[in-house]
Parts: C-alpha cells; structure tokens; sequence
C-alpha cells in the first residue's frame, strides 16, 4: 500500500511542469559539463577532473566567473559561451519569476485574498467601520503586547474603504481576509480556529440596515462558537433586543454601543455633566482613568477591602468594583462543572450544579462590603489618578 502511494507521488512529481522544466535544465548543464571536460582534459592543466568541470560550469553558469579555469580550445570556449548564455537566460527567468511571486503575493495580501487557517493565537476582527484605521491603531495603543501581525482583518469592504487601513505604516504588517464573516469558508481563511480573540463589529461595509447588521452579527458568532469554543468572543450590538441570542450562544462580552450613546445623551440633557466624567474616564492619558486590571496573585481569596487596601498602598488606584469569571466563558463553566462532580455529596452536587448554571461571564460586581470575597478569575477595576502613576507593583 505504502508502496503505491510511494509511486503515485512521484508521478505526480513528475507531472509537474515546474519539475520536470527543473530536470530537463539539469540534464543539460551535466551534458555541458561532461563535454568541456571531453575537450579541454587533455590540453588543459587546470580542467582534468570532473570536480573541475563541474566547478567551472557552476561559476560560468552563474556568471561569476573567478577565471582560476579558462578553456584553451576553441571547441571548449564554443561550450563556454553556450554556458554564459544559458545561465544569463535561465537566472533572468528564474529572478523575474521571483520578483513575480512576491509581487503576486503583496497583491494577494492587499486584496484580501490570503489564508491563514495555521494561524495560531491572533486576533480575528470581523466587520468594518468608517474609521477603522484609528480604531486598529487604538487597540495595538491599548494593547501593547499585540503586533499589527497578530491582527486578522475579516469585512466585505471595497479595496476603496480598506486603501487607509492596508496602507497605514501604523499597521503595516496587519492581515486583511476579504470575504463575508458569516460564512464559514471565510472564517476559516482567517485562521479562527486557532484564534484567541475574535471582535465582531456591527458592520457598515455595505448598506445593511440596522436589523441587518445585528443579525449578521448574530450569525457570525453561532458560526465562531461552533469553529471555536475556547475563543473570547466579543460583539458589537445595535440593538439590546439580539442580546439574548448572543447570550445564548455564550458570547463573552456583548458591547451595546448604541444604548452607551443614548444614555449618556438623554443624561446629557439634564445638565449633570456626565460627558465630562467620561470623557476622563475613557478619554484620559493611558495611566489614568477607568482601568481594568488582573488581581495579584496575593489578592486572590483575600477579601475586597484587603484587596483595595493592597492596590490604595501600592499607588496603582482607587478599586471600585470586580470583574468576575472573567476570559473564556465556556472554560470557565468547564472548569466549575469539573469542580461541582468532585464532591461525593449528591445533595451539595446538586447544589454546586444549579451554581454553574447561574454563572454568568465578566459579572460585574460594583463597591462591594468590605468582606466580600475576591474569587479566582476576577479582574479589579480602578479608577486612576496621573499622581499615582510611577509607583511601585502591589
């Protein structure tokens, strides 16, 4: 069997015409060189061996010409210049289809037509916004560990509307897969199955309506989920009402941005001044404002107030609130539904299990007591000063 398929591939080697042109060039050249050597051996002191031929008919072939070998018949100089020439043309070939190749492959980049399904642990970013060459830049600004090449760009964008996003220098080196994130063909040229990280934007690459929108977005999640499950998924929302199907689908972070802008609107017009807390919140320099951070390790399983205590004498900022079950939802109901079966209690089984089904992901637990418990998998939020900025780690 194995022998069969031995032989297959080497037909099909064969078969090729880039090999086979590979082949009849090699036979041609050994030819060249076993009849310089037939010429010049007898008469030529410094070519009497086949190393010898073989070694001036490389260094001609290639044009490089040391001159330690030179023919001394007229045959072998014939020979020669037919050596010179071959390899003038075969290197002008072979150079112009390199320079085509890398051509071909900066084009194939530039329109989205790449794959990357061995991609491993990237970003996937679904969908696209008029602005969207700011907001990458924004999120390498706010996350300093990721590079433009561990972005994937996933839309249906004309090349038009990408021109700033694949022509940045800021982003040069970022991966753009052009075709529609709702069909699994396309995700998976995004490399999505190895992805860490997907955002699906509510997307305005063509003239969808908001309904529209929404329910691709719905879409592409299901169709993450199913490819991916231990990815961190995040969505955008235009409307509240698809919420549910997002929940449904375990997605771990859904981002209403429409009822943000609403609420802060309709609070904006009773005068209370709320844009301007958030404009420092959210608008401020990138040591300051609202920050979402990883408790220390010696914060996990102290209480909230020794936990405040811990980032208030460290200088890292005021602790309002925890983030809990935070990353991957699906690994963190995993690890919880392990954690429930190990207690060979049948009734605090049954207990532990009606916890799991009641966790939710990235819960948001807002000034706390004092003694509320700080749990593995939460994330502190702070709210810091530029004064405290400098000090040492807690």
């Amino acid at each position: 069997m194995k022998s069969r398929r031995t032989r297959y591939r080497i037909l099909s080697l064969l078969g090729d015409p880039l090999v086979r042109f590979g082949m009849l060039l090699s036979a041609f050249f050994a030819l060249l060189t076993l009849l310089i050597l037939a010429v010049e051996r007898s008469l030529n002191p410094n070519l009497t061996s086949l190393a010898d031929a073989f070694w001036y008919t490389l260094v001609t072939v290639t044009t490089i010409g040391y001159g330690d070998i030179t023919p001394v018949t007229g045959f072998g100089r014939l020979i020669a210049v037919v050596i010179m020439s071959s390899g003038v043309v075969v290197f002008g070939a072979v150079s112009g289809k390199i320079a085509s190749f890398f051509f071909d492959r900066q084009q194939k980049r530039d329109r989205g037509l790449i794959k990357l399904k061995k991609k491993r642990e990237h970003l996937v970013i679904c969908g696209w916004k008029p602005d969207m060459d700011s907001l990458l830049a924004g999120i390498l600004k706010a996350n300093p560990e990721l590079l433009p090449q561990d972005i994937v760009v996933v839309n249906n964008a004309s090349q038009e509307r990408m021109f700033p996003v694949t022509s940045s220098s800021t982003l040069r080196g970022l991966n753009y897969v052009s075709g529609d994130f709702v069909e699994e063909e396309t995700l998976e040229r995004s490399g999505v199955r190895g992805a860490s990280k997907v955002m699906v934007l509510a997307d305005y690459s063509r003239d969808y309506s908001e309904m529209e929108m929404d329910s691709r977005t719905v879409l592409a999640v299901i169709t993450i989920k199913k490819m991916n499950r231990t990815s961190y998924v995040a969505a955008e929302l235009l409307d509240e009402k698809f919420r549910k199907h997002l929940e449904n689908e375990h997605c771990d972070e859904i981002i209403l941005s429409r009822q943000y802008e609403k609420r802060v609107l309709v609070s904006a017009s009773g005068g209370t001044g709320v844009s301007h807390v958030l404009d420092h919140l959210f608008g401020a320099a990138d040591d300051e404002g609202l920050m979402i951070v990883d408790v220390p390790e010696q914060g996990i399983g102290k209480n909230f107030g020794e936990l405040a205590g811990l980032f208030a004498e460290a200088g890292k900022g005021i602790l309002v609130g925890l983030l809990e079950n935070t990353g991957n939802f699906y690994l963190r109901k995993q690890e919880a539904l392990a954690e429930a079966q190990k207690n060979p209690d049948i009734p605090g089984i049954v207990n532990k299990l009606k916890k799991v089904k009641e966790l939710k992901s990235n819960r948001t637990v807002l000034a706390p007591e004092r003694d509320y418990p700080v749990k593995k998998y939460a994330k502190a939020i702070l709210v810091r000063s530029a004064s405290s900025a400098g000090r040492r780690e807690p």
